[in-house]
């Protein structure tokens, strides 16, 4: 089989910091709930991360810096060596397959429940969630509790918490770390004003709104190095109802904060054609990368427009990877895809995890069938 004519621009390697990327369609991150209870890392996970490495880049799920930030039952963390060494083995195996994988450092805030943290909620501000529920370990729906809002000498620690995970996911074999400022979690609870109601030093203004995500990514970069940083964001999104009125100039103020880092990369959940998203790509200056998909999986016609027609550096794709562990391959050759089964995106076990079949077993299958 010969590569499709259009998928040349995907198949160009990109330099983001310190991390060389082979190809420009990454593995966006996925919550899929299969670590063990108390967030150490599998040897399934393994497998599941070590199948994907052809991706460009693989982001990691998002990964919790503390139990206090821990949003849903059985997502992993870094905040322990338990975790690290857990973290060891997928990153060996992404490696082992030749791929590239960095970590998703993550802070719920007022997304979860003391049920499955052991811990109250916190927030910018005491503003709760009004129409979202959340699954325990007991519960499919439970109601979520309004949080706390954070003292301002709590938010040096809650720093030092991603700066501590960023260094463990060195020592685990990461190639970097991407922070999680997007999704309506701790850090955009900070930046957007329909959630951070403060009137310190860390609320009121846009520049105001974004001084601890700024000061939490410095952090992380102070630990690690901007080359191996990068910065997940979703501006006006909306989601886990993170309301902003601003027009994304919180956003703005972040980029302008975080400009001189020369971070590794800016990772950008966003709908196409967004004049904010352009600017924020001038702002950052840095490698940019675009996630156009979010409830929707992204067709491979979008994901090669979006480097072909220079929208960003490298374009992120999440729901198409689960069923479809090779991926680059299938779209490279403008072959079929497999449509993962949604109703195991979240569940136990191998079943609609590790057990999607590659395009060679596929027709491997086929033949023997046919002989």
């Amino acid at each position: 089989m010969t590569d499709a004519p259009d998928f040349a621009p995907l198949l160009r390697p990109l330099r983001l910091g310190a991390i060389e990327a082979p190809n420009r369609l990454f593995m966006a991150p996925l919550t899929r709930n299969r670590a063990d209870a108390d967030g150490t890392p599998n040897a399934l996970m393994a497998t599941y991360y070590g199948q994907r490495a052809s991706a460009g880049l693989i982001v990691s799920e998002a990964t919790w810096v503390t139990p206090q930030g821990k949003p849903y039952p059985r997502t992993p963390g870094l905040a322990s060596d338990a975790h690290r060494d857990g973290w060891r083995q997928v990153t060996d195996a992404v490696h082992a397959a030749g791929g590239r994988i960095v970590a998703q450092l993550w802070h719920g805030g007022r997304v979860g429940h003391p049920d499955t943290s052991g811990e109250e909620l916190v927030s910018s501000s005491a503003t709760p969630l009004e129409r979202l529920t959340i699954f325990t370990d007991t519960e499919a729906a439970a109601a979520i509790p309004a949080p706390r809002a954070l003292e301002a000498d709590e938010l040096p620690g809650i720093a030092r918490d991603f700066a501590d995970a960023a260094r463990r996911a060195i020592d685990a074999g990461f190639d970097g770390v991407e922070v999680h400022g997007a999704n309506g979690y701790l850090l955009e609870q900070f930046l957007a004003d329909g959630t951070n109601r403060r009137d310190d030093a860390y609320g009121g203004s846009a520049e105001a709104r974004a001084r601890f995500p700024a000061e939490v990514v410095r952090a992380v970069a102070d630990a690690v190095g901007a080359d191996r940083t990068g910065l997940r964001i979703s501006p006006l999104h909306g989601a886990h109802e993170s309301v902003e009125s601003d027009g994304g100039d919180s956003h703005r103020a972040l980029a302008d904060a975080l400009a001189p880092l020369a971070l590794a990369y800016v990772h950008a959940l966003s709908d196409l054609d967004s004049a904010l998203i352009a600017d924020l790509r001038a702002r950052y200056g840095a490698p940019f990368v675009l996630n156009s998909g979010f409830a929707e999986r992204t067709p491979r016609e979008e994901a090669v427009a979006i480097v072909a027609e220079d929208q960003a550096d490298a374009v992120a794709v999440g729901r198409a990877w689960i069923g479809n562990p090779d991926l680059l391959e299938r779209w490279r050759r403008d072959a079929p895809t497999t449509l993962a089964n949604a109703k195991l995106f979240y569940a136990a076990g191998p079943e609609g995890y590790v057990d999607y079949p590659t395009l060679a077993e596929e027709r491997a299958g086929e033949a023997l069938a046919g002989s």
